[in-house]
């Protein structure tokens, strides 16, 4: 299954393999100096799903690759998990957040390291945060010169680096959607926000790993158009879960705090559809108290699904994931491919809270 559950297969350990020798040769190549930034950006990785390099595996078989797959796939492979770590390492810091996974993050941890030097508070909260920015820096060449390092013919490695550049050009409109919507005085509407949902998640998670399995296969360029199409759709299914979990999920299912995204005020999905019903006065008041520990986030919680915006959210996953298996159906694409996508989406829908 692509979003890993049960017992981690023959392929999850290949993929973690992969990943993890990138990440060793990349703190091995960092001097005395380097090292604590090259570790800490490393540890970021430590313990994610890795279903991006795993989409790349899966895509590349589903297309006819071969058995085991080459170096050369196995590398573009892991240049997306290094892709996505450096996303999350900025997007923590975008989001001012120091802890990952029940621990420190790369901000989180260079502020303590400050901070117990004698740092004040906010020199503490500026370095942790230089460091968090320069180490996503560093995985985002480590992950442009690992894909580019891939030795395959060189109209394959300019679609690929085709997609990376989309990848991150797409992800970064879509973050800075995502930030002004939470700036600007004027509440983003349902549409704006799930463009912006779209942007940051589908291409670089979806649509390009999908795109590069296919490319390194030799899937050619009739198929690049409904891959890119199904993981557009897909991706936005991922993200409106991962709103859904951000807001109703288990300290499990988010990876820290249950109803982060409640007590921080984030403009998801969720509250866009909740603001545009007539219960809004009542969401409004209980999101105002959502931060007063276990009871306000009950309270906010039950004011959402109250309002209808969370079964709209959900209708709304459901609706995302016909249009990507219509999309991914409208063209000849291989049985194993297909297949494949209908794996993927089932695991999306299983991810609901």
């Amino acid at each position: 299954m692509l979003l890993r559950e049960g017992r981690p297969t023959g392929l999850d350990h290949a993929v973690d393999a992969l990943v993890d020798a990138a990440l060793r040769r990349l703190v091995h190549r960092s001097g005395p100096r380097a090292r604590p930034i090259a570790e800490a950006a490393a540890r970021t990785a430590i313990g994610g799903k890795r279903f991006r390099p795993r989409l790349v595996l899966e895509s590349y078989l589903a297309f006819g690759g071969e058995r085991p797959p080459p170096d050369a796939v196995a590398a573009v492979a892991a240049g997306f998990e290094l892709l996505h770590t450096a996303f999350v390492i900025h997007d923590d810091v975008i989001d001012r957040d120091v802890v990952r996974r029940g621990r420190p993050n790369v901000a989180g941890s260079f502020c303590e390291r400050a901070a117990s030097a004698g740092a004040g508070a906010a020199a503490a909260t500026r370095f942790g945060e230089a460091a968090a920015i320069l180490a996503g820096d560093i995985l985002l060449y480590e992950a442009t010169r690992v894909i580019a390092g891939a030795r395959v013919p060189a109209a394959t490695m300019d679609g690929l680096l085709d997609l990376l550049d989309q990848a991150v050009l797409t992800s970064a409109a879509g973050e800075l959607a995502d930030v002004e919507h939470a700036t600007l005085p004027e509440a983003p509407s349902p549409d704006a926000v799930l463009a912006a949902a779209r942007d940051k998640t589908a291409v670089y998670s979806f649509s390009a790993p999908l795109q590069a399995g296919a490319l390194l296969a030799g899937g050619g360029e009739p198929a690049l158009e409904p891959l890119a199409a199904a993981g557009e759709s897909l991706g936005l299914a991922f993200q409106l879960v991962d709103d859904l979990i951000g807001a109703f999920g288990t300290v499990e299912q988010a990876g820290r705090a249950p109803g982060g995204d409640l007590r921080e005020g984030r403009q998801t999905v969720l509250i866009a559809l909740a603001r545009r019903g007539d219960r809004w006065t009542d969401v409004a008041a209980a999101l105002a108290a959502a931060g007063d520990g276990d009871r306000g986030l009950a309270t906010v919680q039950d004011a959402l699904a109250a309002s209808g915006a969370r079964a709209e959210v959900e209708r709304l996953v459901d609706r995302t994931l016909a249009q990507a298996q219509e999309r991914w159906s409208r063209h000849p694409l291989p049985e194993a491919v297909e297949a494949m996508l209908a794996r993927l989406a089932h695991g999306i829908r299983g991810r609901m809270p």
